[in-house]
């Protein structure tokens, strides 16, 4: 008698990405269409494709693999994780204020992307192994030392979006590992208390973004993009006014259209009905990476397929939010639609753990 195992993968996940990165696509390709001066081969949709390419092998091989083996070697890869980040600090060019890209060759990596996924490894095994210390309270404090030192780093650069990821994946894993309401509690008053601190450590672009979210002005030359993204969205109506026929978009009044503010041209072009469209993938694509986590075999698996929901989830939630207003910019991409091979390969590389979880969501059973 052997031991088989029960495959169980999950085609309607796969085929919620393959409708989001065709969008996205088709978003990039819009966006960019009038910057014809590059030769087909170099313009960005076709890079974006090649990434995206990339990205589903990355997803098939992960899914393959049995996701409990990410957990054996996490301490590796949480120290070269580390490694990355302190060389980023070092060795990266400022861009826009902030170190964030390594430069090599003609390939550019960002490792503050791929360190959330080592996170939700790391938390995940030990928030699995330690149940009872999170209920005591002490598990929180360990995890928080888990988190603190890439939180630094990726503060340090200084990158205020991807932190508040982090620092999202962080509580939003110790929630669902058991947290108690009167750590959630402490937790807050924690936050209040340590605001002033956070803010005095804040780089000064840092505290722009968050005082012009507080105090707009239509005056500010500083608020431009973010007054021609509410004109986009606004201007969409319920139809959209056509592929490749927004003013906002095609005329150039709206700046990095292809990665941060892609909403807006989507917004835009497709208008009331795409945005809906594409809030519903995602709802769709969030919601089948929770029936994931709770079929998952083991709290481990549990707990990694619940933390790529939090990342995707909270991504999501900011990169829209800055688009109507609702949220200070913070320059985080739209997972699977906004221009980017750092951010779409890490996406796709946590929705391949996911499968792996749903792969390996039954026990084995032996065969007579």
């Amino acid at each position: 008698m052997q031991p088989q195992r029960r495959f169980s993968f999950d085609w309607v996940l796969i085929i919620l990405t393959l409708l989001l990165l065709g969008l996205g696509l088709l978003m990039v390709r819009s966006a960019t269409g009038t910057t014809a001066a590059l030769p087909f081969w170099d313009t960005p949709v076709v890079r974006q494709g090649v990434w995206a390419a990339v990205g589903l092998a990355v997803l098939a091989v992960a899914s393959l693999i049995n996701y409990r083996v990410w957990a054996v070697w996490r301490w590796p890869l949480y120290g070269g994780m580390l490694i990355l980040l302190a060389l980023v600090l070092l060795l990266a060019r400022a861009n826009f204020g902030a170190r964030s890209w390594l430069e090599l060759q003609a390939l550019n990596v960002q490792p503050a992307e791929l360190c959330k996924i080592v996170l939700i490894i790391v938390l995940a095994r030990y928030l699995a192994d330690h149940e009872m210390a999170v209920k005591r309270g002490s598990g929180l404090l360990v995890s928080l030392c888990l988190t603190a030192p890439f939180l630094g780093l990726v503060f340090a650069e200084p990158d205020m979006g991807t932190s508040v990821i982090l620092a999202a994946i962080w509580l939003g894993m110790l929630f669902v590992a058991g947290l108690r309401p009167w750590q959630i509690a402490a937790l807050a008053v924690a936050a209040v208390v340590l605001a002033p601190l956070i803010w005095n450590i804040m780089q000064p672009h840092m505290r722009e973004r968050i005082i012009m979210f507080l105090y707009p002005s239509a005056n500010d030359p500083k608020q431009y993009n973010i007054i021609q993204a509410l004109i986009a969205v606004g201007s969409g109506g319920m139809w959209g006014k056509g592929l490749g026929q927004g003013t906002q978009t095609q005329l150039f009044f709206l700046r990095v259209r292809h990665t941060d503010f892609i909403f807006a041209v989507l917004a835009e072009e497709l208008g009331f009905v795409g945005a809906l469209l594409l809030l519903v993938l995602f709802a769709a694509l969030l919601l089948r990476i929770l029936r994931v986590s709770a079929r998952a075999a083991d709290a481990y698996g549990r707990l990694v397929a619940a933390g790529v929901a939090i990342m995707i989830f909270v991504q999501i939630a900011i990169n829209i939010g800055f688009h109507v207003g609702l949220l200070p910019v913070t320059g985080l991409p739209l997972p699977l639609i906004s221009y980017g091979g750092s951010s779409l390969l890490t996406t796709l590389l946590g929705l391949g753990l996911v499968q792996s979880v749903a792969m390996y969501h039954q026990p084995y059973e032996v065969s007579q």
